[in-house]
């Protein structure tokens, strides 16, 4: 039998309740780690789950979405945006999640209404352009709805790749702030001057042009396919022209909506999920707005308060941090006036 002595067994003692912690913090990080990247599965496996529902139930047989059908959705998705900030409240207050900056869970839940909102007012423009894009090629009413639904899927996944290297950016570059601020100033003054005369013309884009180079392209169309076969030729129909042209058109507006969150968090969750929602109820609101975008044609003046704000908030982030409550209310405030005024504009012109 060893004899460890007094000395020895305080020191196997030490040794013995070292290494008992050491495997306690191990197991503690390692289930922490789970529990966080659980919550990310989550809420992927959600979206993937209503994509598979929406077009699998929901939207089975090609149908024009009536102005009411999709009131209902994009009141639903805006109420399941407000009802997952009360869920970030609580992700946040039981660590749930990686919070990399900090954030008590009600500002955490602040600043995910913030970038919702953001993402929600820049999504405006982008619907203007997809009703010229559908009306440009004539793609039926009842066929829009799977064109969507297929290009969110391309949103999700660019957006994505995106706002992951946007956050890295920030975190290993400080002065990126500036870069993404002074960017989001450029274009809000581009948007205040450009000519009215400037239309978007999806025939003679850049896209459009290169993809006929690429593949056959025929303007007949064939029911909701993208592709038919003509003459032991396999062709594009104007439903997958109209989707390649929406899908690039989303990356080239996701260069302003993504360091305009970037702007309001850092957090890869917040920034991530906000985004998400404020895709998915574009397609409802989309069909929604399609009828009365006229009316709506003072909101781009909120836009660029909005784009303005942010990029001098971007700008001030290492001298200055406006309250939360300021971010929020400024936001808020302008869609409010950019509506009423727009609704009041169309109709005194009635």
């Amino acid at each position: 039998m060893v004899d460890f002595g007094q000395k020895g067994w305080k020191e196997f003692h030490l040794f013995y309740l070292t290494a008992w912690c050491n495997c306690f913090y191990v197991y503690y990080f390692c289930g922490l780690i789970f529990f966080i990247m659980t919550v990310w599965i989550l809420f992927i496996a959600a979206i993937v789950l209503f994509l598979a529902l929406d077009l699998g139930v929901f939207n089975k047989t090609p149908h024009i979405i009536k102005s009411r059908e999709a009131g209902i959705w994009t009141a639903i998705w805006v109420t399941l945006s407000f009802v997952f900030s009360g869920l970030i409240y609580w992700l946040y207050q039981h660590n749930y999640v990686d919070n990399p900056e900090n954030y008590t869970p009600a500002i955490a839940s602040m600043k995910f209404i913030t970038g919702y909102l953001i993402e929600l007012s820049l999504s405006v423009d982008n619907i203007f352009i997809i009703a010229v894009i559908f009306s440009s090629f004539k793609i039926p009413q009842k066929y829009q709805h799977r064109v969507l639904f297929w290009g969110i899927l391309g949103a999700i996944f660019f957006r994505g790749l995106m706002i992951f290297f946007g956050v890295i950016l920030i975190n290993k570059f400080s002065w990126m702030t500036y870069v993404f601020g002074l960017f989001l100033l450029f274009t809000a003054a581009k948007m205040l001057f450009k000519k009215e005369e400037e239309q978007f013309n999806p025939k003679k884009s850049f896209v459009y042009r290169n993809l006929r180079k690429v593949m056959p392209v025929t303007m007949h169309m064939d029911g909701e396919h993208f592709f038919v076969k003509r003459r032991h030729i396999t062709a594009a129909t104007p439903l997958f022209v109209a989707l390649v042209v929406i899908e690039l058109m989303d990356v080239l507006f996701a260069l302003d909506s993504v360091p305009a969150i970037l702007a309001i968090t850092p957090d890869p969750f917040l920034v991530f999920s906000s985004n998400i929602f404020a895709i998915l109820g574009l397609r409802s609101m989309y069909f929604f707005l399609a009828h009365m975008l006229d009316k709506f044609k003072h909101l781009e003046y909120s836009l660029i308060a909005i784009l303005s704000f942010v990029g001098i908030k971007m700008l001030l982030v290492h001298n200055y941090k406006f309250p939360e409550w300021v971010s929020l209310g400024f936001i808020a405030v302008a869609l409010l006036i950019g509506i009423m005024v727009s609704l009041y504009g169309s109709k005194k012109e009635e």
